[in-house]
C-alpha cells in the first residue's frame, strides 16, 4: 500500500463513516427517547433511495400507495380509540393527514416525474418517507409502549423482516443507483475527490451540528431529552411520551432516508440492503455506549475506516473484522458499568 491508495482508502472510510455516524446518532436518539433500537432503520435507507432511483426514471414508486394504505390505518385506530372522545380537533388532524397521503398519491401519479429538477425529486422523495416514521411507531410500538425492552426488541425485528418483504415487493429484487448531484471533481493532493462525496461529508456535518444545537437550544430539543432521562417525570410535567416517539422515529425516517439518497449514486443498493448498513451504525452506537452522541459519532467514522482498509488487506472478512469490534466494547462496558433494572 501506497499514499496514494491510502488516502483513497480514507476518503471512501470517511464517506461511508458519516453515513454510518447518522444512522448511529438516529438509533441512539430513537433509543435513549423510546428503549426502541430502530432495526428497521436501514429500510429508510434502501426505500429512500430505491424511491429517488424510480422517480428519476420516470416510474412511480407506488410506495405513496402504502403511506395512503398505513394513514388510513392510523386514523381508523384513532377514530376506535378515541369512538367516545373524537372532538373536532381530532376529526380535523385526520382529515389533514388523509388529504396529504392523498396529495401525495396525486403527485406521484400526474407529475413527470423524470423531468423534474434533482432537488425537487429529493424533496419528493423525502416528502414520501418522513411520515411512515411516525406512522411506524404509531401502528407498531405505540400500544407497546411501556412493555419491556425485550418485546420491544422482537416487534422490531418483526417490523424489519415485513419491512424486507414489502421492499421486494414494492422495488423488486433488482439494484439501483441514481445520478450523482454533480459531476465535478476536486484534486486533494494525489487524489481526486469526487463532488458526491463532499456532499455526503458536508451534509452529514450539517445535519449533525443542527442535531446538537437542537437538543442543546430549542425547547421541543430538551422537551426529548427529558423524555430520555425519565419518562414518567417528562409525562407529569406535561411532555407527552406519544409526541416524543413521534417525533424521534419522524427524524430518523428523516435521516435514514436523506443517507440513502446521498448514498445512492454511489453504491448500487438493493431491497435488502438496509439491515448491514444499519448495523454498521448500530457497531457505532455501541462504542458510544447507546449514551454519548460525540463518542457514537466517532465511532461510526472508525467503523467506516476499518472497514475500508479491511477491503484492501482481507476483503473477504471485512464484514467479521468490522463486527467483531463489538465484542471488546461490550467486555468493557459489562466490566466498567453496575447493573440496573429496567425502572419501567
Amino acid at each position: 500500500m501506497n499514499f496514494q491508495i491510502a488516502l483513497l482508502l480514507g476518503q471512501d472510510g470517511i464517506t461511508n463513516g458519516a453515513i454510518y455516524a447518522l444512522l448511529a446518532l438516529s438509533i441512539l436518539l430513537v433509543f435513549t427517547v423510546t428503549r426502541i433500537l430502530l432495526i428497521p432503520l436501514g429500510e429508510f435507507v434502501t426505500f429512500g433511495a430505491l424511491t429517488m432511483a424510480a422517480i428519476q426514471m420516470g416510474k412511480a414508486p407506488a410506495l405513496e400507495w402504502l403511506l395512503l394504505a398505513l394513514t388510513l390505518i392510523e386514523c381508523g385506530l384513532d377514530a376506535y380509540h378515541f369512538r367516545s372522545n373524537l372532538g373536532s380537533k381530532r376529526i380535523q388532524t385526520m382529515v389533514l393527514k388523509v388529504a396529504y397521503a392523498v396529495v401525495m398519491v396525486v403527485l406521484i401519479q400526474m407529475l413527470p416525474l423524470a423531468e423534474l429538477p434533482m432537488a425537487f425529486q429529493a424533496l419528493l422523495t423525502l416528502a414520501l418517507m418522513v411520515p411512515l416514521g411516525p406512522l411506524m411507531y404509531r401502528l407498531f410500538f405505540q400500544p407497546l409502549a411501556d412493555a419491556p425492552a425485550l418485546v420491544l426488541l422482537i416487534v422490531s425485528i418483526a417490523v424489519h423482516v415485513a419491512m424486507v418483504g414489502v421492499g421486494l415487493l414494492l422495488f423488486g429484487p433488482e439494484g439501483a443507483r441514481t445520478e450523482p448531484f454533480s459531476d465535478t471533481a476536486f484534486r486533494l493532493g494525489p487524489v481526486m475527490m469526487k463532488s458526491q462525496t463532499l456532499w455526503v461529508i458536508l451534509v452529514s456535518i450539517l445535519l449533525i451540528v443542527t442535531l446538537f444545537l437542537t437538543f442543546e437550544r430549542t425547547l421541543y430539543g430538551k422537551a426529548l431529552r427529558a423524555t430520555a432521562v425519565n419518562r414518567t417525570g417528562a409525562r407529569l410535567l406535561g411532555i407527552s411520551p406519544v409526541f416524543a416517539g413521534k417525533a424521534t422515529f419522524g427524524l430518523a425516517a428523516f435521516i435514514g432516508s436523506l443517507s440513502g439518497i446521498l448514498i445512492a449514486p454511489i453504491t448500487t443498493l438493493y431491497f435488502d440492503s438496509g439491515f448491514i448498513i444499519s448495523l454498521k451504525g448500530f457497531v457505532g452506537a455501541i462504542i458510544g455506549g447507546l449514551i454519548s452522541y460525540p463518542l457514537a459519532a466517532v465511532g461510526a467514522v472508525a467503523v467506516g475506516l476499518i472497514e475500508a482498509f479491511s477491503m484492501f488487506w482481507a476483503s473477504t472478512y471485512k464484514e467479521i473484522i468490522v463486527f467483531t469490534l463489538i465484542i471488546p466494547f461490550l467486555i468493557w462496558r459489562s466490566m466498567t458499568s453496575h447493573h440496573v433494572e429496567d425502572e419501567e
